[in-house]
């Protein structure tokens, strides 16, 4: 038996399905791509263009050049597959410290844990108990470039421990690091005469990174490399009402598996044996499909979200996979509340395509503190 880790188990969890018509594609370590929190998930899983908050760490560190706060941490708990089960969960812990008008840092911790599995031998007895888990832990550095653009670097280091340990020494757990590139612009308030607008673009390259190993005689797995981009705009309707919309789109930078016929030769598409560095330029043309294919590989999101002298939020978002692809789409709801350094935001899904997803009518929680305000009143004058 070759394969240790739960191959069987990550295809449940991630949909994964074999229909015919269905090129998904598939990577390593897939929970690094679900969204962290909960405001990004009410917004139809984006957060590469929004405006700044404590999660930028994950979805664009550059953003944090944009905080009005010294320094924040932040706490969310995804419950997955809750529809099944109840101890498998994503756990994200964030912290971010700007370190003067032109430069900041973040960290973050992402734990995803797929709960107790009794193991069995071949009769059928309990043998052991394992608890796979996967957890990755990053490091970024945002630079102020110009008084409305930023760019920021991250180091991470991942951890994916699914290895079923039968004994044989070739099963191990696999260890990578990765680093993303991101860069945010922010306009300027513009004058439209009955409002004023920001304009938001910003864009992240994610996981770049050699290929994942879990057992020592594997060629390895693609990480989930992947490419953000977003747009948005806020129309300041007045100093007390804001209302932004954002659009978003991602394609991963892993090859297409090629059609093959029963003896393994290519059929069409091009072979997706090859080093992560090439596997990134070959993403943009291998489709078998062809060019037509290469478009349904973008996924994209579009979200909306009404804010109240940011002290309460309103959001919604829509999420759309093609069908060959994953065929993922559904629409999420959610708010957020502000009190003194306190922010609490939750948002729920549901599934709009034929694909019930593992996230599919969840509620999700997010927490996150702004720590130069404790210790101040709601007025701002420090508490004796």
């Amino acid at each position: 038996m070759k394969k240790y880790f739960l191959s069987f188990f990550i295809l449940i969890i991630f949909q994964i399905h074999a229909q015919q018509d269905s090129r998904v594609i598939t990577t390593a370590v897939p929970f690094v791509t679900v969204a962290s929190d909960a405001r990004a998930a009410a917004l139809g899983d984006m957060g590469v263009a929004t405006s700044v908050d404590a999660y930028s760490q994950y979805w664009n560190p550059s953003k944090y050049i944009r905080t009005p706060y010294k320094m924040g941490v932040a706490l969310s708990y995804t419950p997955y597959l809750s529809q099944l089960v109840n101890d498998i969960k994503i756990i994200n812990l964030t912290y971010y410290n700007k370190i003067n008008d032109r430069s900041a840092a973040g960290a973050s911790i992402k734990y995803f844990g797929l709960g107790e599995i009794q193991l069995t031998d071949a009769n059928g007895v309990a043998t052991t108990t394992v608890n796979p888990n996967e957890f990755y832990i990053d490091a970024s550095y945002a630079l102020k470039l110009s008084e409305t653009y930023s760019m920021a670097v991250s180091l991470r280091f991942i951890n994916s421990d699914l290895k079923l340990g039968t004994g044989n020494d070739d099963a191990t757990a696999a260890k990578d690091f990765s680093v993303d590139i991101s860069g945010f612009y922010q306009s300027d308030p513009i004058d439209f005469k009955d409002f004023e607008g920001v304009i938001r673009l910003g864009y992240n390259i994610q996981n770049l990174g050699p290929k994942m190993k879990y057992y020592k005689s594997d060629e390895g797995d693609f990480l989930p490399t992947n490419l953000k981009l977003g747009a948005g705009f806020d129309f300041i309707m007045d100093e007390y009402n804001t209302v932004g919309v954002i659009f978003e789109t991602n394609k991963l930078l892993v090859p297409t598996p090629p059609i093959r016929d029963n003896n393994g030769q290519i059929i069409s598409g091009k072979d997706d044996n090859v080093n992560w560095m090439t596997g990134i330029f070959q993403s943009f043309g291998d489709a078998p499909g062809g060019f037509s294919e290469e478009l349904k590989e973008f996924q994209w999101s579009l979200g909306t979200e009404y804010n109240y002298l940011d002290v309460f939020a309103l959001r919604a978002g829509y999420f759309h996979e093609s069908k060959i692809k994953g065929d993922r789409k559904f629409f999420s709801i959610g708010a957020g509340f502000k009190y003194n350094y306190m922010v609490l935001d939750f948002s729920y899904l549901f599934t709009t395509g034929a694909l019930t997803g593992a996230l599919d009518k969840t509620m999700r929680f997010s927490l996150s503190f702004n720590l130069d305000e404790i210790g101040t009143t709601s007025e701002g004058t420090k508490q004796e």
